[in-house]
């Protein structure tokens, strides 16, 4: 199984619609962001964090691009 098709199936367990091309990218972008500032372990808790905070992916990477290295 590739990663498109198990975050579709991950999706549809917590009964949402799975991202598309340009929000799965912009997810990889701000997890790219905070993996290379600091370590890779910060990319999925970021990633998290924007979700909880309910700001938009182009928000979340403009204050990730913020944060020094």
């Amino acid at each position: 199984m590739n990663a498109t098709d198990w975050i579709s199936a991950y999706a549809a367990k917590l009964g949402t619609e799975p991202p598309t091309a340009d929000q799965f990218d912009a997810v990889l972008g701000l997890a790219g962001v905070a993996a290379h500032a600091s370590e890779r372990v910060a990319a999925p808790v970021a990633c998290w964090l924007a979700a909880k905070a309910g700001v938009t992916l182009e928000e979340a990477m403009a204050l990730a691009r913020e944060v020094p290295d």
